[in-house]
């Protein structure tokens, strides 16, 4: 048994260190394609056509107002900006919030029964003007350039769908932080996705599509509660590329407390395995490139990986407790305590330990690319050490859910 999990262990983590390599070489294989969407001095557009931002809201009075106000600073002339605020059935002040901005010649609200999100999207698409539709969550906000820089790529006449990057809007406590980490890392994951047409979801936070995608796709669907995941891999089912503008910056409130992160990534992972077996005719078929053959391959592996690699480690640190209990028992507690030293001599250099270290430096090297993409400080940042101390030990609570959730068809909630 011990050979076999030595053997799984190498595999594993093998697999992981492969596909981080593979991420980095990738990225700066093709930094030429980077510099084309996205950094350095914005030319002027040889074109604004007009865009539709529908901002689908269910009891979010305290941002909505923050949301609508960002995406009217947006650099992009007014005439051509088509807002519409669909309120799903709130039962606070939302729609109240949202009729405040009326006066506004760009904004129209429009109010329905509860439905979910993806019908409140669908009735904005519906009534949408614009030869461009995007969507934007009413915790989110945008930079005054992030449109005028996803409508630049649409020049491109083969780019169907940009998604942005997506920041932490202004971190507040040490959950936050650590998210701002990841979402970093997001953002070097998802530039190097697009540069493969292998983005896997066009997220909530302004995504914008040509119209003519959801007149020949249809609109949303439920998709267990990860609409915008499914619609991604529905457009790549039809060979509609997904690019992606890495400067185009969004910033999304984020779950402060450990609970609200919870149910928030529980909802991810198990969508993203629910679409997965939905679309798993895409999985390891070259019809479907880098999507196909790495992407989503890597995904699904990442996550039993980390399952795998959480399970070893309770079962060894679980060994660890019962022999030193088992000490104790045979010999009583020891009254002289020896603390804790480092001695060079006993770092570790077996071969799996060799490729946990070049792992562990490999990701770290990810999270500095990620910040410089986001424009921020290449300096180290205590957030950085929150990420490596805590993420590694709270994530696999939701990981082992959403693998029983898919398993044994358990639903999730949205909240």
């Amino acid at each position: 048994m011990s050979e076999f999990l030595i053997i799984a262990t190498n595999i594993l983590l093998f697999l992981t260190l492969y596909m981080q390599v593979l991420l980095l070489f990738t990225f700066f294989e093709k930094k030429n394609v980077f510099a084309n969407t996205g950094g350095g001095k914005q030319t002027e557009l040889q074109r604004y056509p007009i865009v539709t931002i529908i901002v689908p809201v269910f009891n979010e009075e305290k941002t909505l107002g923050g949301t609508i106000e960002s995406l009217l600073s947006l650099d992009y002339p007014k005439d051509k900006l088509d807002i519409l605020v669909v309120d799903d059935g709130s039962t606070d002040n939302t729609k109240t919030v949202a009729n405040a901005f009326k006066s506004h010649p760009q904004v129209r609200v429009f109010s329905k029964t509860n439905g979910g999100k993806h019908t409140a999207v669908n009735l904005g698409i519906s009534r949408a003007k614009g030869e461009f539709i995007g969507c934007l969550d009413a915790d989110s906000f945008v930079d005054k350039e992030a449109l005028s820089r996803i409508v630049r790529c649409f020049e491109d006449s083969q780019v169907m769908a940009v998604t942005p990057a997506i920041k932490v809007h202004t971190p507040e406590n040490i959950l936050q932080e650590m998210q701002s980490v990841e979402y970093n890392m997001g953002i070097f994951l998802r530039k190097v996705y697009g540069s493969m047409n292998a983005i896997h979801v066009a997220p909530g936070p302004f995504s914008i599509f040509r119209k003519e995608v959801f007149d020949k796709l249809g609109g949303y669907v439920k998709a267990h509660n990860t609409e915008d995941m499914e619609f991604a891999m529905r457009m790549h089912k039809n060979h509609y590329p997904i690019a992606n503008v890495y400067d185009s910056y969004v910033y999304t409130v984020t779950p402060k407390t450990v609970v609200a992160l919870y149910k928030q990534r529980l909802r991810w992972v198990y969508g993203f395995l629910a679409n997965a077996r939905d679309y798993k005719g895409m999985i390891f078929n070259k019809e479907y490139g880098n999507l196909g053959m790495f992407t989503l391959p890597a995904a699904v592996v990442s996550i039993f990986a980390a399952l795998f690699f959480t399970a070893l480690a309770l079962g060894r640190l679980l060994l660890s407790v019962t022999k030193k209990i088992m000490e104790i028992q045979a010999i009583g507690i020891p009254w002289r305590l020896e603390w804790p030293h480092f001695d060079w001599f006993f770092v570790n250099t077996s071969e799996t330990a060799v490729v946990v270290y070049a792992l562990s430096l490999s990701t770290l090297f990810v999270i500095f690319v990620g910040k410089k993409l986001s424009g921020e400080s290449m300096k180290p940042h205590i957030s950085m050490l929150y990420f490596f101390l805590f993420y590694g030990i709270i994530a696999p609570a939701w990981l082992f859910k959403a693998v029983y959730n898919v398993a044994f068809n358990k639903k999730t909630k949205w909240r």
